[in-house]
């Protein structure tokens, strides 16, 4: 099977910086999951390869970016997960919207997201305090709002392109990305280039579904692209039961008691994989048992 890749690199004698992806497999992997409908694996899928692209700027694999999107729209916030490694996660709000513009019938992802709203960046450097990006919404289709984002959060004049096709049966077919971003050493001449390439570029998805790679997509635009790493990419959720009896351990006494007295159970849902975590009765009898034992045996 096919695996998702990612490139970065530079070029214009190393005045720009370039990343593409291909994003298919762990955007087809997130309609499954979500089972989302064609206009939510548009909107996730736009925002998981920029997330993706983002993510292989970070310096270790320690760091996190989490990418959240609200433009009031009925798609509601759009979650987004990334990490060094090449993992990514995310879900929407609601995964069963769907619209298409009436004009060209593509995929209407700024109507589901709206723009209304805020796009924000959290990178978790392993520092104290988080570094937080916020922008408002432009215009909802991801790709613009982050062209803007880069622009105006980081100083880095960039051109985004992200794009997913969607088949009738909700199948992702093409899924990825581009970012093209302005060094300091960037000259007026390397603009103007880029540019009018992009004038004539065609969209992401469709170069993908013809079988082009993140590479030759590169190749399309820049004859001098220099090649600094390539990675794949997959969607990876951390969560497990372990993580959410760590959560369940948190939890007073008196509120675990009634969690027992009451429900008799615990299930516990991750909406980043969609993945349901079940503790029955017994099981959190014995948390009950081993907390009381604990704090007997600190007090």
């Amino acid at each position: 099977m096919k695996k998702d890749l990612l490139v970065r690199g530079v070029a214009r004698n190393s005045r720009v910086r370039v990343l593409a992806c291909d994003t298919t497999e762990l955007t087809n992997y997130a309609q499954e999951r979500h089972q989302l409908w064609p206009v939510a694996s548009a909107a996730l899928g736009r925002t998981m390869s920029v997330g993706c692209m983002m993510g292989s700027m970070l310096k270790s694999d320690n760091e996190k970016i989490t990418i959240q999107i609200n433009g009031g729209g009925p798609i509601g916030t759009i979650m987004v997960d990334a990490y060094a490694n090449g993992n990514v996660r995310g879900f929407v709000a609601d995964p069963e919207v769907h619209f298409v513009y009436n004009d060209t019938g593509k995929l209407a992802v700024g109507v589901a997201v709206g723009n209304n709203g805020y796009l924000k960046v959290i990178k978790d450097l392993s520092l104290k305090q988080p570094w937080i990006g916020q922008v408002e919404l432009q215009t909802g289709e991801i790709g613009e709002d982050f062209s803007y984002y880069f622009t105006v959060s980081e100083q880095t004049p960039s051109a985004v392109s992200v794009g997913v096709l969607v088949d009738p049966d909700n199948h992702v077919i093409a899924s990825g990305g581009l970012i093209i971003q302005m060094l300091p050493e960037a000259l007026e001449e390397d603009i103007i280039y880029i540019e009018e390439k992009l004038e004539t570029f065609p969209p992401v998805s469709t170069l993908i579904s013809e079988g082009k790679s993140p590479l030759e997509m590169i190749e399309l635009i820049f004859d001098d692209f220099q090649l600094l790493e390539q990675r794949n990419l997959k969607f990876e959720c951390n969560c497990s039961r372990d993580r959410c009896l760590k959560v369940l351990s948190t939890l007073q006494l008196d509120d675990l008691k009634q969690m027992i007295d009451e429900d008799h159970k615990c299930d516990m849902y991750c909406e980043f994989c969609s993945t349901t975590y079940h503790f029955d009765e017994d099981e959190l009898v014995l948390l009950y048992e081993k907390r009381l034992e604990n704090e007997k045996q600190h007090s």
